[in-house]
């Protein structure tokens, strides 16, 4: 007789947890602007013609924005995010018109400032936790093809890589403090 094992996945709670241990461990919340993030904010505001391109890390009640371009808050309430939206998909997050998604019709970034009708979001992915997104945001409506999503996610892959850097410096930093405090 054979037994089949069913391995069940983590609670919802449980993969939260570990995903926000994850999104702590990299150490790049309420950190300052840096170059490396920002000139990808930039190739991607370019590269798609669009007026707000954010790097978008998203933790228990708000997102927090990296890097950003066309937008001047560093931050906007979890509940109206669409990047937590994409938590936890597999592909690139679309929102061809924001005000014919009944998600986001009535949110207040889509019926005022910044006034949302196009949103597309790749995943930043870090040890298997989904920490943000790369997101360009347009306050058209349009489409998002397949081609254009994964030119998005090549670019959220540089992100991740990014932050691991940071990462990395950040742990380096703190240890040669400590010695140089000894």
């Amino acid at each position: 007789m054979k037994t089949t094992i069913r391995t069940q996945s983590p609670p919802e709670d449980a993969r939260e947890a570990a995903r926000l241990y994850c999104l702590r461990r990299m150490k790049i919340l309420e950190t300052a602007a840096e170059e490396g993030f920002d000139s990808i904010t930039r190739a991607a505001a370019r590269h798609f013609n669009v007026p707000i391109a954010l790097i978008s890390l998203v933790d228990e009640k708000r997102q927090w924005f990296k890097s950003r371009v066309g937008l001047d808050v560093c931050e906007t309430a979890r509940q109206d995010s669409f990047c937590a939206h994409a938590i936890g998909r597999k592909d690139v997050f679309v929102v061809e018109d924001a005000l014919k998604d009944e998600r986001f019709a009535n949110n207040p970034l889509v019926t005022g400032d910044p006034f949302i009708r196009f949103y597309a979001g790749a995943l930043i992915t870090i040890d298997g936790h989904d920490l943000g997104t790369l997101c360009v945001i347009d306050r058209q409506p349009r489409r998002f093809g397949p081609h254009e999503q994964q030119e998005l996610s090549r670019m959220a892959h540089l992100v991740k890589r990014q932050i691991k850097f940071h990462s990395r410096m950040t742990g380096r930093f703190r240890i040669q403090e400590k010695g140089m405090a000894s």
